[in-house]
């Protein structure tokens, strides 16, 4: 019911366009570290029911924003240290969660793509927010992307 590693790891390398390592990672936790809150996106089916939910923390965000962006990682590094997700790597980074519907979607029974995205400390409904929260089926993942740095990915599936 969750992509595999590899299907996650290939959309990355894909998008940025180098090749990320990953592990495995901490659960992304909606109180963030240090004031960095996560990047959270909501995936639906076609009738529009909320079937997963991704976690992205606050440096993973930045950094893959940046990475597929072209931005010097002091880009990245000043969103990190002004503890603000400037708008061109929230962007990017919303682009690499749409992307991810698909593998997503290809290891679900159903349909999914991506509904909306939550900028970090945007106010989340009250089922996305339970859902990232549980420990139920998802996968944790730590990401290093060459050049730029490392952060966690949750992926969460409310299908049982």
């Amino acid at each position: 019911m969750l992509p595999t590693r590899k299907a996650i790891k290939d959309i990355f390398d894909g998008l940025l366009g180098r090749e990320v390592s990953m592990t495995d990672g901490d659960r992304v936790v909606l109180d963030g570290e240090r004031g960095l809150l996560p990047v959270v996106a909501s995936y639906v089916d076609d009738h529009n029911r909320l079937s997963s939910v991704a976690t992205m923390d606050f440096k993973l965000a930045a950094y893959s924003g940046a990475a597929l962006g072209l931005v010097p990682l002091g880009g990245a590094e000043a969103s990190i240290e002004d503890k603000e997700l400037f708008p061109n790597l929230f962007e990017n980074t919303c682009e690499l969660l749409n992307v991810l519907a698909s593998p997503i979607g290809d290891a679900s029974p159903v349909h999914q793509r991506l509904f909306e995205t939550f900028e970090p400390g945007r106010g989340l409904p009250a089922d996305v927010a339970q859902w990232a929260a549980t420990l139920g089926v998802r996968e944790d993942v730590k990401i290093d992307i060459p050049g730029y740095g490392a952060g966690n990915l949750s992926i969460i599936t409310t299908l049982a």
